[in-house]
């Protein structure tokens, strides 16, 4: 398997190259040259492992076979359940508990794999790294979570000061290793995903201090969450299933969407914002245009740009990577896209999309808490209430969050505070250990050259 960029700039590189590189030299996104199939019958009897080994293997030829097992096996001893993502039925759902990691958020699942992966290549090639990513909340503590102490590895990441949960916060700013540097930024997640993006377009910069990404930006974050896709669908024990996905920034619903181009007997798949929903008129209207960032109780998607939808516009029109530059420009001059009937239509054989208002997300928590005594996380409710209104059958809710990430949200929906896991409680009372710095992509520069 080779991979290529979605600008055209990029081709013919191998696993370990792209992974490496993070965002394309060319400024787009690394893609796969083709979309492999899937061997379903192949898979259906596997555990969560052993599914990710066969799908790793479809994407990644230039690692060993023994060696993705090892790293496989290395990401998930700090689960707390064999399972990995246990799928439970709850009233007339399936929810897909993607949040048994080490910082209680799905992006555990592919964080702790992408650390030991940057472990193992780096100490292949006798190199080091300095990562560079952005949060709105779970990235970063998973990110952390995952690369904390490892070898020939710095981390760099910036959150917005003030608009994460204090639990999201405590697992960043806790962590004491040397190797881990928080970065509180006066300004919105849109902010600090800019000036990231912004300093990996300076290639002169990037090379020189040898930045890395753990953004879903860097495709080997796709690729692991591909997996939990195939064994939801096995465990449903369903012919066909829909998925209903929480999402901000493109990277968890697309990791279902190259499911399906896969094999996937997915129907549809339901795209769940809350009130930053400019995903949500993409999808319903064909309207993609910036607007304010607004702060709710699911900050993880208070996002206005998706890091991911580049991705997704590539296979939209059909691989056309001079299409993609001209609208890639487009945004970036104008802040708006506009998609005509043709497109919508190629949309909708895919996707369907809710935004799911504070208020909503407070009623679906309380009536979901009241039918099943489950509690749902503000995200994952999210996800649950545009599953209720599509009205369509054997659907999936990725549960991205373990409710305790959210205590005041949930006592605000159910009046009582959630139980805390003690991982969490032990958070309290620690030294915290970051740095605020202005909305500057210099100031961040500065940062970053004055620690690797």
């Amino acid at each position: 398997m080779r991979y290529k960029s979605t600008r055209g700039g990029v081709s013919n590189i191998g696993f370990k190259e792209a992974f490496l590189m993070g965002l394309a030299s060319d400024g787009g996104l690394i893609v796969p040259e083709y979309i492999p199939k899937a061997d379903l019958s192949r898979l259906e009897n596997l555990s969560y492992k052993e599914i990710a080994f066969e799908i790793f293997r479809l994407f990644i030829d230039d690692i060993d076979a023994d060696d993705i097992k090892k790293l496989i096996n290395d990401s998930y001893v700090n689960f707390d359940t064999e399972e990995i993502t246990p799928l439970v039925r709850e009233d007339d759902l399936y929810i897909l508990e993607l949040f048994h990691g080490p910082t209680f958020a799905f992006k555990d699942v592919a964080l702790q794999f992408l650390g030991n992966l940057f472990e193992f290549v780096l100490n292949e090639t006798h190199s080091y790294i300095n990562i560079l990513g952005a949060t709105s909340g779970d990235t970063g503590s998973a990110a952390i979570y995952g690369l904390k102490g490892k070898k020939n590895i710095n981390i760099f990441i910036l959150h917005p000061n003030n608009a994460v949960s204090e639990v999201q916060k405590l697992q960043m700013v806790t962590v004491e290793d040397k190797n881990v540097f928080n970065i509180a930024i006066d300004g919105t997640f849109d902010d600090c995903q800019r000036i990231v993006k912004s300093i990996f377009s300076d290639l002169e910069f990037k090379n020189r201090y040898r930045l890395g990404a753990v953004n879903s930006i860097n495709w080997a974050r796709i690729l692991a969450q591909i997996v939990y896709y195939f064994y939801a669908y096995f465990k449903s024990g369903k012919s066909s299933v829909t998925f209903s996905v929480p999402t901000g920034n493109f990277g968890d619903i697309l990791a279902g969407y190259f499911a399906k181009r896969m094999g996937l007997p997915i129907e549809k798949l339901i795209l769940a914002t809350n009130s930053n929903d400019i995903l949500y008129r993409f999808v319903r209207f064909g309207d993609y245009s910036l607007s304010k960032v607004v702060k709710t109780i699911s900050p993880s998607m208070d996002i206005q740009i998706a890091s991911n939808f580049e991705r997704y516009l590539y296979y939209l029109f059909n691989e056309d990577t001079n299409r993609i530059n001209k609208v890639m420009g487009e945004f970036s001059d104008n802040g708006k896209l506009k998609f005509g009937k043709d497109d919508l239509d190629k949309v909708h054989k895919d996707f369907i999309s809710y935004a799911c208002s504070v208020e909503d997300t407070l009623k679906t928590i309380k009536l979901f808490y009241d039918e099943t005594g489950y509690i749902l996380d503000p995200h994952t409710a999210a996800g649950v209430f545009a599953a209720k209104q599509s009205g369509l059958g054997d659907v999936i809710c990725l549960s991205t969050a373990h409710p305790a990430k959210f205590p005041d949200a949930i006592q605000r929906a159910i009046g009582i505070k959630p139980a805390e896991p003690e991982a969490i409680t032990n958070l309290r009372g620690k030294t915290k250990k970051f740095s605020v710095l202005p909305n500057s992509i210099s100031d961040v520069k500065l940062f970053i050259k004055q620690n690797v």
